[in-house]
């Protein structure tokens, strides 16, 4: 078993890096290599901007190559919920802009023709309790009135042909959800990016940034200095760096996965024969799919820890008693991966985009950021150059969490509170 992502393990490697120092000036640095920083990139280079990335480590290494390999539709909150505090119509705006995202990653998987298995096969969200379904009955009483027309509630019966397991007690199907190979996407991606004409620098963590002037920044990385006159942070819930303005915002939650070895076509067809991504409606749930070389992947929080090997081989057992009780007619099937990556979890549970002393900022995907990073990076890159752009996460305050300093000290007690209302609810 591999303590690496498959998807990173299994995607091709990115040759286009510039090997030199990191120098001179550009019109805008973009910190981190993620979808949001490449999506960026490849959107200025497309317009003619000079534009330098700054990576860290290896491009889409972090949340973006460490997922679970969903492009979902979908608020992480309740759609209601969302309504009562902006109102229906800002409410409309939040939701379908993870629909935009969806459209705009399958858009730049044709355009830029990266091989990446993107399938548009819709999401259940499965009913872990009987009151778990009465709650996704209601809900999809409210998308389908309001915002999701195509959305659809499936009864225990139903999903018997969806997914084939005895735990569940119906679920919710949104059909504009999707799947892909997020380590092919990430190499595609970044080599769009720099095809097009945008400077991408692997290995370069930043380290300071400083505003020189009204619109001049000067940006310190361990590989040089660049002088910009804009700049475009995207590095999510990183732990380094001169980011604590960020960091006492956004929690970072460990999240784990496993992937099985290849499995037989009927033994497929037994565990998953409607082909969807999958979500679970516990608080601490799980996710899973299948892939395109016949894998199943699964995961879940498991645990609220960090992510290291000896945390991500504990995660990985309590996945495989969890994948055991979901799909009894596996029995101990194979394990070949087995990762864990950082989830930049917001206190409101949705992203955060803006400018803060002339420095623009999108993160805080809180779990749902393959399709709101790649539009955010466009959507930031946009505003940047002065487009009438509208950024959906404007004008919310974004406050520090109490007592959030630096490494998330509470994890555990919130770990057991969930724990507990996942017993109780």
């Amino acid at each position: 078993m591999k303590l690496n992502s498959y998807w990173l393990d299994t995607a091709p490697a990115f040759a286009h890096g510039v090997a030199g120092p990191v120098e001179g000036r550009a019109d805008v640095v973009v910190v981190g290599g993620g979808f949001t920083g490449l999506s960026a990139a490849l959107t200025l280079a497309r317009q003619g901007v000079a534009v330098t990335l700054l990576e860290a480590g290896r491009v889409a290494s972090e949340a973006s190559g460490r997922n679970g390999g969903h492009c979902n539709n979908g608020l992480a909150v309740s759609f209601s919920g969302v309504a009562a505090r902006y109102g229906h119509e800002r409410a409309r705006e939040m939701y379908q802009a993870f629909d935009r995202g969806v459209d705009l990653v399958e858009r730049l998987v044709g355009e830029e023709q990266i091989d990446c298995g993107f399938v548009r096969c819709g999401k259940i969200k499965l009913a872990a309790k009987p009151a778990h379904y009465d709650s996704l009955a209601k809900s999809c009483e409210i998308l389908a009135r309001d915002v999701d027309p195509q959305v659809t509630l499936l009864s225990r019966q139903d999903l018997a042909a969806e997914v084939g397991s005895p735990v569940f007690h119906g679920g919710l199907l949104q059909r504009q959800s999707a799947a892909m190979h997020m380590g092919r996407f990430g190499a595609g991606l970044a080599l769009a990016a720099a095809r097009t004409g945008a400077r991408v620098h692997e290995q370069a963590p930043v380290t300071a940034i400083e505003r020189t002037g009204a619109r001049r920044f000067r940006v310190t990385s361990e590989r040089g200095t660049i002088e910009a006159d804009r700049v475009l942070v995207a590095t999510g819930a990183s732990t380094h760096g001169p980011f604590g303005w960020f960091r006492r915002r956004i929690v970072p939650i460990g999240s784990f996965i496993i992937v099985t070895a290849p499995l037989p076509r009927d033994m497929l067809d037994s565990i998953m024969p409607g082909r969807r991504v999958c979500t679970t409606s516990q608080n601490i749930g799980n996710y899973f799919r299948l892939t395109d070389d016949d894998r199943l992947v699964f995961g879940g929080r498991a645990r609220f820890a960090l992510s290291n090997p000896k945390s991500d081989e504990k995660s990985g057992r309590v996945l495989q008693k969890t994948l055991a009780e979901t799909f009894p007619q596996l029995g101990p099937v194979p394990i070949d991966y087995c990762w864990g990556g950082l989830v930049d979890m917001t206190q409101d549970r949705m992203p955060h985009a803006g400018e803060r002393d002339g420095i623009h900022y999108a993160m805080g995907y809180s779990g749902h950021g393959t399709q709101m990073s790649v539009l955010m990076g466009r959507i930031m890159a946009e505003i940047m150059t002065g487009a009438a752009t509208v950024n959906p996460w404007r004008d919310r305050a974004w406050s520090a969490i109490p007592g959030h300093f630096g490494p998330p000290w509470f994890l555990p007690f919130i770990g057991a509170y969930y724990r507990l209302m996942d017993r109780l609810y």
